[in-house]
């Protein structure tokens, strides 16, 4: 079976700006990898590459071995990518069921009018509040977003993303303004997931909980490729030490 996700050779120029400088990544499937590095280091930039948000200049990125390159964001979504992302923008009228279960129609159809048109199917629903139930929120799944805390957000951004059946899950700093607790929860509930098969990238700040839950670690620094394997090996190297934690 070819690898879950290649990224191979990325370059992105803005002008005369290199944003990310012939960056490789290989994951296979059912990884759990933690991609980190330093502010500028351009992982931002390479997550939008893989998603189909900014072309790249060089490079391409495969997907189970199908080559990427020229999809849009929802054909990326229907070959099997999901993201999370780290500003949650749910749709604050709508329950959080609703949200969800509007995910889930999404999911079949790249017409988001469609897909409003069928959030409320039985099946739809249902799935949305066994993906509730799976993040922890089926208490709370009537309830709209505007009246609850962040840590129930970015969960709800973890369901809505599970609702698209993904083959590979992108979590871009999901643990982002959230207190100890709140990150080692919605962190022990990333690696079970993990657990339960399925392939996640995780972008994060969080180095505790990266190195808690992530078996390897990817580091990048202005742009390039810098490490990639055993986290704490990764993490022993003089020169990831002083790039992501500024050593000497």
């Amino acid at each position: 079976m070819p690898p879950a996700l290649e990224v191979q050779d990325i370059t992105v120029r803005f002008g005369g700006l290199v944003a990310v400088d012939k960056a490789s990544l290989t994951i296979q499937k059912g990884d759990l990898i933690g991609f980190i590095g330093p502010n500028g280091a351009g992982k931002t930039t390479l997550m939008r590459v893989i998603t189909g948000i900014v072309t790249p200049t060089e490079g391409k990125v495969m997907l189970y071995g199908r080559d990427l390159s020229g999809l849009t964001i929802n054909q990326r979504i229907r070959a099997g990518m999901a993201l999370a992302q780290q500003i949650v923008q749910p749709l604050r009228k709508m329950t959080l069921v609703e949200n969800v279960a509007l995910a889930a129609g999404g999911a079949k159809t790249a017409n988001p009018f469609v897909a409003m048109r069928s959030f409320d199917r039985r099946a739809e629903r249902a799935r949305a509040m066994e993906l509730l139930a799976r993040v922890g929120l089926e208490k709370v799944a009537d309830s709209e977003p505007a009246k609850l805390p962040l840590g129930y957000l970015k969960r709800l951004e973890v369901a809505r993303a599970l609702a698209l059946d993904p083959k590979l899950l992108l979590l871009d700093e999901p643990l982002a303004g959230l207190n100890q607790i709140e990150a080692a929860g919605l962190a022990d509930l990333i690696r079970a997931l993990n657990d339960d098969g399925l392939t996640i990238l995780l972008i994060e700040h969080n180095l505790r909980e990266v190195m808690r839950i992530c078996p390897q670690i990817y580091v990048q620094e202005q742009g390039r490729s810098l490490s990639f394997g055993e986290a704490k090996e990764v993490m022993s190297r003089p020169d990831v030490v002083h790039a992501y934690l500024g050593g000497d």
